[in-house]
């Protein structure tokens, strides 16, 4: 996909000797990372295997208790916090709305950190605003009720929240949870188009490792808080890598449809015989 976008200022985002947890023993241990910038990275594993953790750590929400978060060679722990905001947007995973706010109202307060002392709404918030509605495909909901949406229609109004923040980095956390096949489909989909059209750098923690492999330009594999594999989702994904990280033998196909790696998991009852019924 791109690179650094004509007239863009790359921002750096990664990790030196990362030690992440959260009070009992380390979740985290010693990680080192970088993002790509200008890529769509997806971050998968099991359950308790630290990608949550990790975003969590990424975007400043969680404070490491040694090593660090860097951001264009600083440590993301010394910066303030308005500076952040401005160049990494996050859309957590368990995201709640106020009771009765719009959709409007809602993407309206990703402009938080763009706004003065007085929090004065500006042509600019305004034009911000309409952009991330259009670009979400949501302009027509600007008044509905949050609570009235469907799930799809809920996801992209949180993506437009974080696209009305203006950020060249945006972190989201499984963001397809809870989501059909139709509306994950259309989720990742809309991410690829941000990422080509805005060249903006996104990671995404994501379950399916399919999904992960089909839409990644840059997958990062971790089992028990560390790294197993990085890279190009054709170049490291194989049977061996499938056990190690989720502990289940597999075969892997050219997926049918974008010809990247296909996971198909092995069961003890996956050769069941067909009964044709009159």
């Amino acid at each position: 996909m791109n690179g650094d976008g004509p007239g863009r200022a790359a921002h750096r985002l990664g990790a030196d000797g990362l030690v992440l947890g959260y009070g009992g023993p380390d979740v985290i241990r010693g990680l080192d990372v970088a993002i790509p910038d200008g890529r769509l990275t997806m971050i998968v594993g099991a359950n308790a295997s630290g990608k949550s953790t990790l975003l969590r750590g990424l975007a400043r929400l969680l404070r490491p208790r040694s090593g660090a978060v860097v951001l264009d060679g600083r440590s993301i722990a010394e910066l303030p916090t308005i500076e952040v905001a401005r160049v990494i947007g996050l859309l957590p995973q368990a995201s709640v709305a106020p009771d009765g706010i719009t959709v409007g109202d809602l993407v309206g307060r990703g402009r938080y950190p763009h706004q003065g002392w007085f929090r004065r709404w500006t042509p600019d918030d305004e034009a911000a605003v309409a952009d991330a509605l259009a670009a979400t495909g949501i302009t027509d909901l600007i008044e509905r009720p949050v609570a009235t949406l469907s799930g799809g229609q809920r996801q992209r109004a949180w993506v437009a929240m974080a696209l009305a923040q203006d950020t060249d980095i945006l972190l989201l956390d499984e963001p397809t949870t809870f989501l059909d096949i139709a509306h994950q489909v259309e989720l990742l989909d809309l991410l690829v188009d941000l990422n080509r059209e805005r060249d903006k750098t996104i990671v995404v923690v994501l379950h399916d490792l399919g999904l992960a492999c089909r839409y990644a330009d840059h997958l990062i594999a971790m089992h028990d808080g560390a790294i197993v594999a990085q890279g190009v989702p054709a170049d490291i994904v194989d049977a061996a890598l499938v056990r190690e990280v989720f502990g289940i033998d597999s075969v892997i196909l050219p997926d049918p449809v974008s010809g990247t790696p296909l996971v198909v998991p092995r069961s003890r009852h996956g050769a069941r015989s067909v009964v044709e019924t009159a």
